[in-house]
């Protein structure tokens, strides 16, 4: 079940940059169509919750804990993203948001007090190696520069809220409040958020109505949003945050593969190395713990 699960999230959020590049060839601003993602989304999942009986009331604490959640995940982190965009490449910013497997272990032993698995030590050097020198090219290709500096620290503060917001997720699950609940909620003021900083900007709210947004519109919400999000913080209480985030290793090789047949990318030796080691990764990762720690065992001299 958590590789189903595990596997639905990669092909989701690894497919989801289509949609996102199609929003951006419009006039419409960004932080204008993260609004709207996260208000579709969260009208839906209230909607569906309220008519299955399944929306639970949260304590004014844990109210205060969505907010948190959702500034952290469905506002802040977009906002860094989407806008870190304009400076860096694509390729930079997946090597970055990688890093939201060490954030989470970081972070769980901080909340949490919680160790580092020899699966997860193991599988994210494999990973990270990986995502490395899947875009090694890129990395190479790109000068220092003060706009470059700009792009990395959006990204890395992005990244570092997505972590935050996990940890929460995690919060929420260890109180035994229900997932979709507290996502509904989280994504709902995270949209207000949003809305407000739009207000503020004195920006447009005025949509293209053309099948291109609406479309990937409905496909960020619905699926990137409501699919995905629920998925993957009930991963987070299943395997742990920072198992969960290994995921975002994965990403690229889905957005590389469509590319590959729309778009025409050619695979490079350091590209087919970087594959190799994340697939191996996700292998160690997924293995028994027994077998790992064997790994770190030295024979014993007689």
């Amino acid at each position: 079940m958590n590789v189903l699960l595990y596997l639905s999230i990669v092909i989701i959020w690894g497919t989801t940059w289509i949609a996102i590049a199609l929003q951006q060839q419009g006039n419409v601003a960004v932080t204008v169509s993260i609004f709207y993602r996260f208000a579709l989304a969260a009208s839906i999942m209230i909607f569906v919750l309220l008519l299955a009986r399944r929306l639970r009331h949260l304590a004014l604490n844990d109210h205060l804990f969505c907010i948190a959640q959702g500034f952290c995940v469905f506002a802040f982190n977009f906002y860094c993203f989407y806008h870190a965009a304009a400076y860096i490449s694509s390729g930079l910013e997946s090597v970055i948001f990688s890093m939201a497997v060490l954030f989470n272990a970081i972070n769980g032993m901080i909340f949490f007090r919680q160790r580092l698995s020899p699966n997860l030590l193991l599988a994210s050097i494999f990973g990270m190696t990986g995502i490395i020198a899947l875009f090694w090219q890129d990395l190479t290709a790109t000068r220092i520069a003060p706009e470059l500096l700009k792009g990395i620290g959006l990204n890395l503060l992005g990244t570092y809220s997505f972590s935050l917001g996990s940890m929460i997720s995690s919060r929420h699950q260890r109180r035994g409040l229900d997932v979709l609940s507290t996502n509904a909620y989280a994504m709902a003021y995270g949209a207000v958020l949003m809305g407000l900083f739009n207000l503020i900007r004195r920006y447009s709210f005025t949509i293209e109505l053309t099948p291109r947004y609406l479309g990937s519109l409905l496909y960020l919400a619905i699926f990137g949003s409501i699919i995905a999000f629920s998925v993957y913080f009930s991963l987070v209480g299943r395997i742990g945050a920072s198992s969960a985030a290994y995921s975002t290793l994965l990403f690229p090789l889905v957005a590389l593969t469509i590319s590959t047949f729309y778009e025409g990318y050619h695979w490079h030796l350091s590209a087919i190395i970087g594959l190799l080691l994340i697939l191996l990764g996700n292998f160690v990762m997924f293995s028994r713990p027994r077998m790992v720690q064997s790994w770190f065992k030295r024979p014993s001299l007689r």
